[in-house]
């Protein structure tokens, strides 16, 4: 057995309507997921014990499944269920839940076969935060051209792609790889991303080319509350390089500066007031959902 295989946690997970230990959990060689990756993925951060942004992941989900033409199995309260089942309950170290829903198992042919019941695979993870020292600094990141397909909307478990342009940042000992298509913003490898200038924070439009984040809704109405002016639109290359500030930001980053892109700085080259501003909100956001669901007095 392989090292990594053999430190497995024994952790609790769900598949298939059973509950297991993590290490003991198998599918067939013919599900669908395994043979084309045929099948869509969620990934949500867990604070106090309570799912963050839970409703916004989970309809998500729902786009992703409709795109690939595969019925939801379970109910939103049966999800949530299911994770708060298997998360730590309260406390202040932070986890993730990954979703996995796959078209099933059946005869490999690659056209798309009916009737089958989906496999569903969820599991918790720690959600290891990032230093504040790192937060202080703020991250260098590197560019590459966006070469992966044109369903970039849906969160597939396909990701190949996003396995080659992560490789590129750490090859440079980058924190991430920003992508364009034709000279325009994309995305990251695993991660939105985001410009200010004067002031006002912008990103790329809401399209097939690029992933959704949940954070998109979250940070238009932090703005909002704010007062910091938001806007999607197409973003070039040379306004990403002429920006006051470049973030990133996912679910396990939440919200992070970028300093340097290229080797060349982003700014002052410092992390700026806006990100600021926004993972104070943020952290904000985080405690009164937990609040909301009687996680915290």
């Amino acid at each position: 057995m392989h090292p990594i295989t053999d430190a497995l946690p024994a952790t609790l997970c769900y598949l298939d309507g059973e509950y297991t230990a993590l290490r003991d959990a198998k599918i067939s060689v013919l599900d669908r997921g395994f043979i084309f990756g045929d099948g869509i993925y969620e990934y949500v951060p867990v604070y106090f014990g309570q799912p963050f942004c839970f409703e916004e992941h989970m309809a998500r989900l729902d786009r992703s499944l409709a795109e690939l033409q595969i019925e939801n199995p379970l109910s939103l309260e049966q999800w949530r269920e299911i994770v708060m089942r298997l998360v730590e309950p309260g406390g202040d170290e932070p986890q993730s839940v990954y979703f996995q829903v796959t078209r099933g198992v059946a005869p490999r042919d690659h056209a798309m076969v009916r009737g089958l019941r989906p496999t569903v695979f969820v599991m918790v993870n720690p959600l290891p935060p990032i230093s504040d020292a790192i937060r202080a600094k703020g991250v260098a990141c590197v560019t590459a051209a966006d070469f992966r397909w044109q369903k970039a909307h849906i969160k597939s478990t396909s990701l190949l792609g996003a396995v080659l342009a992560r490789q590129i940042s750490v090859e440079a000992g980058a924190a991430e790889t920003i992508m364009f298509r034709d000279e325009w913003l994309s995305e990251a490898s695993s991660s939105n991303v985001w410009i200010v200038k004067d002031g006002k924070l912008m990103g790329p439009p809401k399209n097939n080319l690029v992933l959704t984040g949940i954070r998109y809704s979250l940070f238009e109405r932090l703005c909002k509350a704010l007062g910091i002016p938001f806007a999607l639109r197409p973003i070039s290359r040379d306004e990403v390089f002429a920006a006051d500030e470049l973030l990133i930001s996912s679910a396990s980053k939440e919200l992070l500066p970028v300093v340097t892109l290229d080797g060349q700085a982003i700014g002052n080259g410092l992390p700026g007031p806006i990100y600021k501003s926004l993972y104070a909100a943020y952290q904000q956001a985080k405690q009164h959902n937990a609040q909301k669901h009687g996680a915290l007095a």
